[in-house]
């Protein structure tokens, strides 16, 4: 019995999930996003993001117009999201963190980030930040995803790249859902 060994090009394996997850589900799946879809609440004591001044946490991240409701620690159980909050999540603790603090993207975090008010604002941000996430994935090779994450990922810091790469695309798929079914549930909501 003969075999034969393939070669496989593991960054674009792993990058290629997501990204093929984005362009043919993802992304086409937030077209048509409405505000009233972006900021509508599910359930009382959702949280969500607010004009400044009305959030409803003691605790609120923003630098901008905008800001978002979250507390620590997160009450058990924790809150509904809606999807603005989940869109702002993707964008700033998922994704652009992980820019920032692996391919030198400028400093995002939940407190002084810029959140949008609006869809077309939150999914021209994701955008960017997806963008920025895979153009900064791409560059790693099988030995740069081998290395270490390194001390921006906390207790898995020396946990292999790799591993950074497959947390961000079940991020992104995971959240990516979430969104799904809350447009779901607004185009089927009994007002």
């Amino acid at each position: 019995m003969t075999s034969t060994q393939t070669s496989i090009d593991w960054t674009t394996a792993l990058v290629d999930q997501a990204a093929r997850h984005w362009t043919n589900q993802l992304r086409p799946r937030f077209e048509g996003l409405t505000d009233e879809e972006y900021l509508w609440e599910p359930t009382p004591g959702a949280w969500n993001v607010h004009p400044r001044g009305q959030g409803s946490t003691q605790m609120q991240g923003g630098s901008g117009a905008f800001t978002i409701d979250f507390a620590l620690p997160e009450p058990v159980p924790a809150p509904v999201t809606t999807i603005a909050w989940r869109l702002a999540h993707l964008v700033v603790g998922v994704l652009g963190a992980r820019v920032h603090s692996h391919f030198g993207g400028p400093a995002v975090d939940y407190l002084s980030f810029d959140y949008a008010g609006t869809a077309d604002e939150a999914l021209a941000q994701l955008d960017a930040a997806f963008a920025a996430w895979t153009a900064g994935a791409r560059s790693w090779d099988e030995a740069a995803l081998a290395e270490p994450c390194g001390p921006s990922e906390g207790p898995w810091s020396e946990h292999p790249r790799a591993e950074l790469v497959l947390h961000i695309n079940r991020e992104l798929i995971h959240h990516g859902a979430e969104i799904a079914l809350l447009r779901d549930l607004h185009a089927h909501r009994n007002d």
